[in-house]
C-alpha cells in the first residue's frame, strides 16, 4: 500500500513500512532518522516549486508540471545538475511494485492536513490513478 504523510507527522514502523522523502531538499533540522531513502529526483523542481509556493501559478499549473517533470527521462535533471535522473521510469516502477507488497510511505514537509501537495499526486501516479 503507498500513502502520504508529513515527514514531521508520528512515526509508526509498523504502518509506516518503507518512508520515503520525496523533496528537492532533505530540511533543516530534519535527521536523517526521520525516512528510509531520500529520492530528491521525485519531488518538484527548485523553481516549480517556488512559483507555486509564491502564487505565481496555481494548483493545476503545478500538478500538470510536476508530472511532466516525473515522467521526463533524460540522464540529467536540466533544473538541478547534482542530481541524475537516471532510471526515471525504473524508479517509478520500483515503487509501484513495493507498494503492491509492503507499506510505503511518501513523505515531504507540507503539513499533514496540506492536499494541495506533490506527495499526493506522486501518490496517484505510482497507483495508476494518473
Amino acid at each position: 500500500m503507498i500513502q502520504t504523510k508529513s515527514i514531521f507527522s508520528a512515526i509508526d514502523s509498523r504502518k509506516d513500512g518503507l518512508r520515503i522523502l520525496v523533496a528537492r531538499f532533505r530540511g533543516r533540522g530534519v535527521p536523517a532518522s526521520r525516512y528510509h531513502v531520500w529520492m530528491a529526483n521525485l519531488g518538484p523542481s527548485e523553481k516549480l516549486l517556488r512559483e507555486f509556493q509564491s502564487g505565481l501559478i496555481g494548483w493545476d499549473e503545478f500538478s500538470r508540471r510536476y508530472l511532466k517533470e516525473l515522467r521526463e527521462s533524460d540522464t540529467l535533471d536540466r533544473r538541478n545538475r547534482t542530481i541524475k535522473n537516471h532510471g526515471q521510469k525504473f524508479t517509478l516502477r520500483l515503487m509501484q511494485t513495493l507498494g503492491t507488497r509492503t507499506n510505503v510511505t511518501l513523505l515531504c514537509h507540507c503539513s499533514e492536513e496540506e492536499t494541495h501537495c506533490h506527495r499526493h499526486l506522486l501518490q496517484k501516479v505510482l497507483q495508476g490513478k494518473v
